[in-house]
């Protein structure tokens, strides 16, 4: 798809996650776009693949709501297409999540059993820009078509998880940290981002913004009412959108930088469908706007620069349960945090000449007890 082409984006007004709002409004954006059969065909393999990032209440707005599974999960039943479900969670395994999430008693409800996002193979890719080979989980491989429900949040390395990132988690979770110890820097995680999407090529996005998460997301920030599911054929159209939606100028969410480039989708010229996206737009949500990279451009930061300049996790002592989360998901050897002198009644401390700033402990901790902070340089040049 080359940036003269014209996307569209289907933009959606949904009050709540009542289930019967959630339904019409989903139902309202397919067929804003065509229908479902225009996506998938009877007897097809359909994989739903919803952001679930770690088993938490829908409450939080962590993942994706289970009303939103629930209203595409039935549009897609109704086409004929054999629906499964998976995702590789940042930590525990898919069924114990989804449990948690609320998306696994949808699932059994509807009888849409979990694809295998455990194991996967190998799969080759001349055409990447940046990875020419990816490890795929067995249940996104084997599907024909790819449906992806992504969340409207904040992201500490790439400002915003949306269309595009999502999906990530077709990576079966143990590969993921070695992604993020070799492509720490923002530049290349998004390239390598974009490849994945234009290797999987899902048929359609539905994301989930009636209620997003802003500040220390993608797990820790506060939940925020957007009221809008936004649902397209091309992410980097989507995640645009989102980027208006929050005020956020596009050309800094790097992954839309290089899904233009690498010709995944387009930025500019993009038709809204639906509602009017100007009564939809929260110009104080809180998300990254600096001008400056999330690490610090391109190539490695030297050890100077992320020390003095690079933002940083910070853990607050005083939220901290010393779970051990942090240590747990750091993908660098040696750890770049760990517990002093391996005692667990200790809180973890980093050490920031390893620290890679992928920002993983960040991420996943379950106690919102870890910001990123720009050390008092890098905010002196930023300004």
């Amino acid at each position: 798809m080359g940036e003269t082409s014209k996307s569209r984006v289907a933009l959606v007004r949904c009050e709540s996650y009542d289930l019967d709002l959630v339904r019409a409004g989903v139902r309202r954006g397919l067929e804003l776009l065509g229908g479902a059969a225009r996506f998938a065909r009877a007897g097809e393999k359909i994989v739903l693949k919803p952001n679930l990032l770690v088993g938490r209440s829908p409450s939080r707005a962590v993942n994706t709501h289970p009303a939103v599974f629930q209203a595409v999960a039935e549009a897609f039943a109704e086409t004929g297409a054999g629906l499964s479900f998976g995702d590789s969670p940042g930590f525990g395994p898919l069924g114990s999540a989804a449990r948690r999430a609320g998306l696994a008693d949808v699932a059994d409800a509807l009888g849409i059993p979990n694809a295998d996002f455990s194991h996967g193979r190998h799969v080759g890719f001349p055409e990447g820009r940046l990875i020419k080979q990816f490890t795929i989980a067995n249940g996104a491989h084997d599907a024909d078509g790819l449906i992806s429900l992504p969340k409207l949040k904040t992201h500490g390395l790439t400002r915003i998880t949306g269309a595009i990132k999502n999906q990530f988690g077709c990576v079966p979770g143990v590969l993921k940290p070695e992604f993020h110890a070799r492509l720490s820097n923002v530049d290349v995680f998004s390239q390598m981002l974009v490849d994945l999407n234009r290797l999987l090529r899902p048929r359609l996005f539905v994301m989930d913004g009636i209620v997003a998460m802003e500040g220390n997301g993608p797990q820790g920030g506060s939940p925020r009412p957007m009221n809008v599911l936004l649902l397209s054929e091309d992410p980097v159209a989507l995640d645009t959108v989102v980027c208006r939606l929050v005020d956020l100028d596009p050309s800094l969410v790097l992954p839309i930088r290089y899904g233009v480039e690498f010709g995944l989708g387009i930025s500019t010229g993009i038709e809204i469908l639906g509602d009017p996206i100007e009564s939809s737009v929260v110009r104080d949500f809180d998300v990254n706007r600096s001008p400056r990279s999330t690490t610090s451009g391109p190539g490695r930061p030297s050890r100077i620069a992320r020390r003095l300049m690079v933002p940083k996790p910070v853990i607050d002592v005083a939220r901290c349960t010393r779970c051990g989360t942090c240590v747990s998901v750091c993908p660098v050897d040696p750890k770049a945090v760990a517990f002093p002198g391996e005692d667990r009644s200790k809180t973890p401390v980093h050490s920031y000449d390893r620290c890679v700033r992928c920002y993983c402990c960040q991420e996943l901790c379950p106690e919102n007890a870890i910001d990123i902070r720009t050390p008092l340089l890098g905010r002196l040049i930023r300004r």
